[in-house]
C-alpha cells in the first residue's frame, strides 16, 4: 500500500481501522472485522499507539473540570456498533437499496456486514485514500447481495453530487447516509456546506446518520490532550455544536441525538457518567441520526 497523497485527515482513517483491529481481538467485541487488519498498515497501528499510551497515561485521573479522558477505544467500539444497529434497522422494511457512505475512508460495512436485501453502496472519498483502499483489498470480495461503488471525490472541494451520480446513483430515489468520522474535521463554514449540498440532494425519507461533537468539547480540560495529539498529527478538531437537532434541522432533517453511555448506545461497555443535556459545560459527543423530511 502506497501512502503518497495521503494528509493527516485521511491518516486518521487509519487509526479507525487500527482501534477496530483491536476490537475485532477481544472476547467481548461489540462487532468482528476481519479486513481491519489489512488496511491499517504500520501507520495506522503506530497511531493507534500513541492514542493508547496517552489514554492509558491520561485516563484514571480526572481533569479539571472533573471528566475523564475519553476512552478512544471504546468510544470507537460503540460508534461503529450503533451505526452497524441503526443502518441494519434502516433498511429493513426492504424499501431503500442505495447507500452512500461520505468520507468512507477505510469503512469496510460493504464487505463485513448481513445486507438483507440487494444494495448498492457507494463509497465517496479521495481518489488516494480509496485506492489505497481497493489495493489492500484487493482479491476479496464484497458482501452477498452488495453492489459496490467508488466515487472518487473530496466533500469539501469536489462536486460530489454529480460524481455520485455519475458513479450511478439515482438522485431521484431515498437513500440511506452516512457520514462517519468526518464533520469535526472541517471548519464550520465547510461543514454547513456539506449539510446544505446534503439537505438539497437527499430525498425526502431518506435515513441520515452521522456523529458529531459539541462546541465545549473543542476546549475542555478532559479533551485536551487528545485533541492536542491530533492537532500534533495535523489534524484537529474544528467543528462542534451544542444542540445538534436544531443544527439538522435548520437543514432539512428531522433527527435524535443520543450519547455513548445512554440507553441504546452502551454496550456494557461505556465506562463513564453519563450527564444531562441540560447540565452546560460539559464536552459530549453525539450519534445523530434520523430522516430527511
Amino acid at each position: 500500500m502506497s501512502l503518497q497523497d495521503f494528509d493527516a485527515v485521511a491518516r486518521t482513517s487509519l487509526l479507525t481501522t487500527a482501534l477496530r483491529t483491536k476490537e475485532s481481538t477481544r472476547p467481548d467485541r461489540l462487532y468482528e472485522d476481519p479486513y481491519a487488519a489489512a488496511l491499517a498498515g504500520e501507520v495506522g497501528v503506530a497511531l493507534f499507539d500513541e492514542v493508547a499510551r496517552l489514554t492509558s497515561r491520561n485516563r484514571e485521573q480526572p481533569a479539571e473540570d472533573g471528566r475523564k479522558l475519553p476512552n478512544t477505544l471504546d468510544y470507537n467500539a460503540i460508534r461503529t456498533r450503533f451505526i452497524d444497529d441503526w443502518l441494519a434497522a434502516a433498511l429493513a422494511p426492504g424499501d431503500i437499496d442505495q447507500v452512500v457512505i461520505g468520507a468512507a475512508g477505510m469503512d469496510t460495512r460493504a464487505y463485513r456486514l448481513s445486507w438483507p436485501h440487494p444494495v448498492d453502496v457507494y463509497e465517496l472519498d479521495r481518489p488516494a485514500v480509496l485506492d489505497l483502499k481497493q489495493s489492500a483489498l484487493a482479491g476479496y470480495e464484497p458482501a452477498e447481495r452488495v453492489r459496490r461503488h467508488l466515487v472518487r471525490s473530496d466533500l469539501v472541494t469536489d462536486d460530489w453530487r454529480a460524481d455520485l451520480t455519475a458513479a450511478g446513483f439515482d438522485p431521484g430515489r431515498p437513500a440511506v447516509w452516512l457520514l462517519e468520522g468526518v464533520l469535526y474535521y472541517l471548519a464550520e463554514a465547510d461543514t454547513r456546506v456539506v449539510l446544505d449540498e446534503l439537505g438539497q440532494f437527499a430525498v425526502p425519507g431518506s435515513p441520515f446518520i452521522c456523529d458529531l461533537i459539541n462546541e465545549v468539547a473543542l476546549s475542555a480540560p478532559s479533551t485536551q490532550k487528545l485533541l492536542g495529539l491530533f492537532a500534533d498529527w495535523g489534524s484537529p478538531w474544528l467543528f462542534g455544536d451544542d444542540e445538534p437537532e436544531r443544527l439538522l434541522a435548520s437543514y432539512g432533517f428531522d433527527v435524535a441525538a443520543v450519547q455513548p453511555g445512554e440507553p441504546g448506545a452502551h454496550y456494557g461497555r461505556w465506562q463513564d457518567t453519563v450527564v444531562a443535556r441540560d447540565e452546560p459545560g460539559i464536552p459530549r459527543v453525539f450519534y445523530v441520526h434520523g430522516k430527511k423530511v
